[in-house]
Order: C-alpha cells, then structure tokens, then sequence
C-alpha cells in the first residue's frame, strides 16, 4: 500500500527582480526562494582551470518554523544542517552541468526557507534548478556562454515508509512519524545523483529501498515533466516573438 500522490507542486518564475533567475518554489506547505546571481570570476582554486562553478547557499528563515529560528549571523556561526544542505544543492546542480561550457563564470544559487512543512531540501534542489536554467538561458541571450551547459534536466524528492504504507514526498507530521526517510535526486535519464536514506525507527530491506526508488522515480519525472513545460514552454515562446 502507498501513497504516490506529490503534494500540490508549483514554481513561480522571475520573483526576484534583480537576480539572473530566481523563483519561488512551493511543495505543499513548504516554500523557498531560490535565486540564481552569476558573477564573472571562478574560485581561486579554479583559475586556469577552463572550468565555471555552480554554488549553492541554503538557509531557513527565523519564522519559517513552528518556533522562531534564530539566525546564523546572530549566532555567530553556521549552522551544520544548513552547510550539509547547501552542499547537497550545489553536487546536486553540478551533477548536470558541463562545467567547461561555463568557464569563466560562476553561479550562486541562494535557497531561502520561507515556510517549511517537510522537504526543504528537495524543494530547493528543484527550485535550484529552475533558478539556474534561467541564469543560464541570461548568459546564452546576452552571448556571454556559447553553449548551454545544462545536460539533462534534474528532480528531487523525499519518499519514506509510515507505518505500513509508503508515501511520496512528506510533509513534517509524516517525516517526523516515518520509519524510513529517504531524499532522493535523479536526472531525466534516470540517474541518480544523490540519494540519503536513515531507519529512523528500524532498518530497511533491499526490496523496500527498491520499492522506495520506484515510487522516487515516478514523482520525480511528474517534477520533471512540470519543469519542462514550465521553463521550455517560456523559451519557445521568446523564439516565436522574435
């Protein structure tokens, strides 16, 4: 028994005025702001190396939770779960990017928790995305990049196991009652770019981790197709005005 169903699903472009791409994502009653900045410098580390960089920053805003959160800059430090997020969006972005057909540039994807109810971090690793498309479709209009660097298209979602049944992208009551927790990031082709999973309460067989990956599968290529008409139906539009 499951329950397959994604939580309402919608990405408003363009919510920001001055970033290169931005938008705001929404899965349920999570929403993040996601804004992609481009900047024409790489790391230090990177110079000469005929690369570009994809970046990511994460945070959850003081009252996007049931209690105030307060924030990292009062506190003086990062915090841990915000730096282990924010590197998950940037491998995840990375993971379809031709770094080389952005050498010289350097995107930053900012993902800012307005409201969270469960799934912060896949929400960002999709609104991450359709932040970035946009910055890169600035860099391709304005001739800055000859080629577009984006590979594949890419989705993310949580899938876990409550009580007896499985369900597809929980919310905070369903996460915080689930025996299995799994957040799992695939391409359009069907690789898996990131995947983490925890028995919460007991462990899992290699048939439930294979029944989890399906229904992953199959909510992350709806995501997926939503992106698609979301972002290519927008460029062949701007095609047909020309």
């Amino acid at each position: 028994m499951s329950d397959t169903k994604l939580r309402p699903f919608k990405i408003t472009r363009n919510f920001m005025q001055n970033a290169e791409g931005s938008c705001l994502v929404e899965m349920g009653n999570t929403k993040v702001i996601c804004s992609a900045s481009v900047s024409e410098q790489v790391p230090h580390w990177m110079k000469n190396a005929g690369m570009g960089w994809i970046t990511a920053e994460y945070a959850m805003l003081p009252r996007s939770t049931h209690e105030r959160k307060p924030r990292e800059s009062r506190l003086g430090r990062l915090d841990s779960r915000s730096v282990e997020i924010s590197r998950i969006i940037g491998r995840a972005l990375r993971g379809v990017v031709d770094l080389r057909k952005l050498e010289g540039f350097t995107i930053v994807i900012d993902c800012d928790v307005l409201q969270a109810d469960g799934g912060t971090r896949t929400a960002s690793i999709n609104g991450g995305f359709s932040a970035l498309y946009d910055a890169v479709t600035f860099l391709l209009e304005k001739n800055l990049i000859k080629e577009n660097p984006i590979k594949e298209f890419i989705g993310a979602v949580s899938v876990g196991k409550v009580g007896r049944k499985y369900v597809v992208d929980l919310s905070y009551e369903e996460d915080s009652r689930a025996e299995v927790d799994l957040n799992i990031t695939m391409t359009e082709s069907g690789k898996i770019i990131d995947i983490q999973g925890t028995g919460e309460r007991s462990g899992f067989t290699r048939e439930e981790l294979n029944d989890m990956l399906d229904l992953a599968e199959k909510a992350i290529m709806e995501i997926i197709n939503y992106q698609k008409k979301n972002l290519l139906g927008d460029h062949l539009n701007r095609i047909l005005k020309k």
